[in-house]
């Protein structure tokens, strides 16, 4: 009889990987560094443990957006007061939060639980091309635009 492979948490091995997202297109940046942070580019991926690599986003500010949706694109957030919802297009905030942009757009397209969070915390956004990880070691990665 077969047994399906699960990966135990002390198991696991993580990598660092470094991306430069100079020219990139930001959904097609953000699935692809969202598969590596949950995992799913190992052979041992398992659903219900986190087992993906820790990723470093350098140059968030140069991230692409086509067509309208610098003007089009709007994000939203609310401060929870009563008419508290506030709406900047996405062009503003790509101007104004570079970082927080590119990540927003990462963790969405993870899960949102209590493994998502784990999973979101592993990612780290930086504005221009320096980063303060270089102990880690990272590899560049190659995003595919």
């Amino acid at each position: 009889m077969y047994r399906s492979f699960m990966a135990k948490p002390e198991e696991i091995e993580r990598k660092w990987y470094v991306v430069d997202a100079e020219g990139k297109t930001l959904g097609r940046l953000a699935s692809q560094v969202a598969a590596i942070l949950r995992g799913k580019h190992k052979p041992t991926f398992t659903p219900h443990v986190d087992c993906g690599d820790h990723v470093i986003i350098i140059n968030a500010e140069k991230v692409v957006l086509t067509g309208n949706k610098l003007k089009n694109k709007i994000y939203y957030r609310h401060t929870m007061y009563p008419g508290g919802l506030r709406a900047v297009p996405y062009g503003k905030f790509l101007e104004t939060q570079p970082e927080k942009a590119v990540e927003r757009a990462i963790k969405g397209m993870i899960p949102h639980t209590r493994l998502g969070k784990r999973i979101g915390m592993k990612l780290k956004v930086y504005k221009g091309p320096e980063h303060p990880h270089a102990a880690q070691m990272p590899e560049p990665l190659d995003i595919k635009a």
